[in-house]
């Protein structure tokens, strides 16, 4: 073997313990890299990081959860509460789904409703009783030092109630503070408010958290005005409002003595609230 030979089969067997590697980051921009076959483990860990199909798979997983959480949203807006009790208890599962979602929204908003909410109620004293009408996780029962009765769609917390919240098994007169927070969702709201009304005590109070967007006239949402005049014509007194956050709107009603069951309510429609697709 002549000397030239020799050195040919040590640059091959050189050649051998190298690679070279293209990789493709989320931006689009292409590199080429030169990696020994040697790597350590936690290098091709990293490098899976970047492998543009592993992305490619978690961002189309990101986006069936946040299509199906869009499609549950809007079809809790768009029917009635018992239609609603009805499409949970067909598939409990969805429940969590739109739970995940509504939660992964709200952690974008700068202030959170249900936060206001437990303060005022921190700030009253805690033999008031509560009824969480639409309590989701039902924080607001864990927050409060009250007894609080926490009523949602599904159960998955033995102290949480599931029912429709126009028929609810609370007793007529039992509550002192009764909650909607971001929860008048169905077309039949209506119904929610009057059960809050038939089970909260003389002069109990009505707290209410609403996306302001459904309130904003120019874009098809309700008249604020008039959705305050028909719960007062629903046995209400507006005790005070406040608009000052960009977010949502909150309205503290106290329950009236006597109602005249006569009058016909003219309900505002409330705009559903429906995420744009991203």
């Amino acid at each position: 073997m002549t000397e030239e030979q020799r050195r040919s089969r040590k640059r091959k067997r050189g050649r051998r313990h190298k690679q070279k590697k293209t990789v493709s980051s989320p931006d689009g921009v292409t590199t080429t890299t030169t990696k020994s076959l040697h790597t350590s483990a936690s290098d091709s860990a990293a490098s899976n990081k970047s492998n543009p199909k592993s992305y490619f798979l978690d961002k189309m997983k990101a986006r069936l959860s946040g299509g199906h959480f869009r499609m549950i949203n809007e079809k809790l807006y768009t029917c009635t509460g018992d239609k609603a009790l009805e499409y949970f208890n067909e598939d409990p599962a969805l429940f969590n789904v739109y739970h995940a979602g509504y939660q992964e929204q709200m952690s974008h908003w700068p202030e959170q409703p249900n936060d206001i909410i437990i303060k005022w109620i921190k700030d009253h004293s805690p033999s008031l009783i509560v009824a969480d009408f639409g309590c989701g996780d039902a924080r607001l029962a864990r927050s409060v030092k009250n007894k609080v009765f926490s009523i949602d769609l599904v159960s998955n917390d033995p102290s949480v109630i599931a029912c429709d919240m126009s028929n609810t098994p609370l007793k007529t007169s039992s509550i002192d503070v009764a909650v909607f927070c971001l929860s008048l969702m169905g077309i039949n709201f209506p119904n929610f408010l009057k059960e809050a009304h038939r089970v909260l005590k003389s002069h109990g109070w009505l707290l209410i958290a609403e996306v302001k967007s459904r309130f904003d006239p120019s874009t098809g949402g309700a008249d604020p005005n008039k959705f305050v005049k028909a719960i007062c014509e629903l046995g209400f007194s507006c005790q005070s409002k406040d608009f000052s956050n960009k977010m949502f709107l909150l309205f503290y009603f106290k329950k009236k003595e006597k109602l005249d069951s006569r009058k016909q309510i003219e309900w505002p429609e409330l705009k559903p609230c429906l995420y744009k697709r991203r």
